[in-house]
């Protein structure tokens, strides 16, 4: 497929897409491979190539998993997140994500493409050293970001969610992953969008992300 974007123009413009995944459009099985084989490519720890792609397509599957993530939202096992945020949770802005959120929760077993990034590990265990974990997530990241770079030039929209991680073992259960060797990453809609007129997202001045030298 020729490319439509340039470079910058997929880095800047590949957005979570929620209320505009085109839900009665089937999405080819052939832009997923290819969008896979650009994954391919990404950098991945000492070059062990441990993840996999599993792209959920079944109706029932998609509706089981479609419902862990509900419930994964409704009713999470752990702790709130309390990380630091440069988001304005009481701005205009906001709302709009989060009625984009309560659109996804409504429609998402409707997607037709369900995808779950997995990692191959030694044991849960060994996740909980910063650095064996760091260098996990380092070896699938760049490859479902990659992912979604590539489905954004193919007219796919994309959106990073975890929400079902709350559930990982019912959901490795559902869909046969062996739980102990292979860690589970997000739960990605893939689908069409509605039109691609898309921009890049408002986010803070550069200089409140730079730091020289120092914190």
């Amino acid at each position: 497929m020729a490319r439509r974007l340039s470079a910058e123009e997929v880095l800047t413009t590949t957005r979570g897409v929620r209320r505009r995944l085109d839900l009665a459009r089937p999405v080819e099985r052939q832009l997923l491979v290819d969008s896979t084989r650009v994954a391919q490519q990404a950098p991945t720890g000492r070059n062990r190539q441990r993840w996999d792609f599993l792209f959920v397509t079944d109706p029932e599957q998609r509706a089981a998993l479609a419902g862990l993530w509900r419930l994964g939202l409704a009713h999470p096992t752990g702790d709130d997140d309390t990380a630091p945020s440069r988001q304005d949770f009481d701005g205009a802005e906001w709302q709009a994500i989060a009625g984009s959120v309560d659109h996804l929760v409504e429609h998402l077993h409707e997607v037709p493409v369900l995808l779950v990034p997995c990692v191959r590990i030694g044991t849960r265990a060994e996740l909980a050293n910063p650095v064996i974990a760091a260098g996990t997530w380092g070896s699938v990241l760049p490859a479902v970001w990659s992912f979604m770079l590539a489905a954004r030039d193919r007219g796919l929209g994309t959106v990073w969610t975890t929400q079902h991680l709350h559930y990982e073992r019912r959901a490795a259960d559902l869909l046969g992953i062996p739980y102990d060797a292979v860690m589970q990453c997000a739960l990605i809609p893939v689908a069409h969008t509605v039109g691609e007129d898309f921009k890049p997202g408002r986010r803070v001045g550069t200089a409140q992300v730079v730091h020289w030298e120092q914190w």
